[in-house]
């Protein structure tokens, strides 16, 4: 049996462990090292790369909302976003050139390939028409039906107002700045994604 010396002993021992325990516990980790996702100076802000973080997160925020917004606008006239795209497309380039399967790819940024099967979904829905290329037999000119136009000049109603509050923030000098800068995104985002080929390639 214990005496009560030594359970006195043992209860205080007892204690001791279990404050030092949560001594331990209160002592502050030190942070993680933080390493950079990006090295070009011109992105890094007193050394940080935390603002370049923030943007690339509100740039994915604000791609996926502009992406429910071409997907809103498409479903008020019965089709998908990607369709509506190809649709508006087309009936703005027609205006300017003859197009084709592979102009619209080249605006749009799609592959020949996908477009080639939208395309066809609009023209069982009657909303392009194809007819063949007098200098090219093997391609096609595409051209909106009249039903297409309707549809599109019905959808301004609410065009409008949804891009005029999508871009509310923009001033003249911001587009202009903007719009050119997205080109130059758009590329560098091409050339970007070449580089995830690089180590599939230095493995063959």
């Amino acid at each position: 049996m214990l005496t009560d010396a030594r359970y006195l002993g043992m209860m205080i021992m007892i204690r001791r462990q279990v404050a030092s325990a949560m001594s331990k516990s209160r002592k502050v980790r030190p942070n993680p090292r933080k390493f950079h996702t990006v090295s070009r100076p011109e992105l890094l802000v007193r050394g940080s790369d935390d603002l370049f973080r923030q943007f690339v997160h509100d740039t994915l925020a604000f791609a996926t909302r502009i992406q429910a917004v071409r997907n809103a606008l498409g479903n008020a006239i019965g089709l998908s976003g990607t369709q509506y795209t190809i649709l508006i497309a087309i009936a703005r380039e027609q205006e300017k050139n003859i197009i084709g399967v592979n102009e619209i790819a080249r605006h749009l940024h799609f592959s020949p390939a996908f477009v080639t099967i939208e395309v066809a979904k609009l023209v069982t829905s009657k909303l392009v028409a194809k007819e063949e290329n007098p200098s090219d037999r093997r391609r096609v000119i595409l051209t909106i039906t009249a039903k297409a136009e309707r549809l599109l000049q019905s959808l301004t109603a609410v065009q409008r107002p949804v891009n005029n509050m999508l871009f509310e923030s923009l001033t003249a000098t911001d587009f202009e700045l903007l719009r050119h800068k997205m080109v130059d995104l758009v590329e560098s985002a091409d050339r970007s994604l070449q580089l995830f080929e690089l180590p599939a390639m230095d493995a063959k």
